[in-house]
C-alpha cells in the first residue's frame, strides 16, 4: 500500500507540472483509510507557504473537521522540508514517507539547503523515511522539460 500512496504523490506532482504548478505532491491517509490530495500552490495562489504537504493536511483537516490528524500518514513526492515537518507535527501526523529526496530536488533547481542547514541536527519527534518507487524523479524531470515554468 505504501508504494501505491507514494507513486500516486508522485503522479500528482507530475500532473501539477502539467497544469503549471510545482513539481510537487502529497497525500495524506488517515487511520480510517481515507485519503486527502495536495499539490504546490505556491505560484498558482502566491503563497510561499502552499507546499503540497501543508495543502494536503489544510484539506484533510477542513473536510474531517478537526486540526488532529493522529494516526496519519503522510506520502509525498519530495522529501518535506523543514516547514513542511513542522505543519506535519502541528497535525499530529504520524509519520512522511517520501520519494525523492533534498538532493534531487537540489538538482532540479530547488535548493533549500540553507532551510535544512538551520535545523541541522535537529531530530524532529516524528518518522520520515524514504521509500523506493520507480519514477521518484518524474516531476524534475516534468519540470525541467516545462519551457513556461515559474522558477522559484
Amino acid at each position: 500500500m505504501t508504494s501505491d500512496h507514494l507513486s500516486a504523490a508522485v503522479a500528482l506532482a507530475v500532473a501539477n507540472v502539467q497544469s503549471g504548478g510545482g513539481p510537487f505532491g502529497a497525500i495524506v491517509v488517515t487511520a480510517n483509510g481515507r485519503v486527502f490530495e495536495g499539490t504546490n500552490l505556491v505560484t498558482a495562489e502566491n503563497d510561499p507557504t502552499a507546499h503540497a504537504e501543508v495543502v494536503a493536511i489544510r484539506r484533510a483537516c477542513t473536510a474531517l473537521g478537526t486540526f488532529d490528524l493522529t494516526g496519519a500518514t503522510i506520502y509525498a513526492s519530495c522529501e518535506p522540508c523543514p516547514m513542511c515537518v513542522a505543519a506535519s507535527l502541528w497535525a499530529r501526523v504520524d509519520s512522511v514517507i517520501y520519494a525523492a529526496d533534498r538532493h534531487d530536488a537540489e538538482r532540479a533547481g530547488f535548493d533549500d539547503a540553507r532551510f535544512f542547514d538551520h535545523f541541522d541536527g535537529v531530530r524532529p519527534a516524528i518518522s520520515i523515511t524514504a521509500a523506493a518507487v520507480p519514477d521518484k524523479l518524474a516531476p524534475f524531470t516534468a519540470w525541467g522539460a516545462k519551457s513556461d515554468r515559474i522558477d522559484y
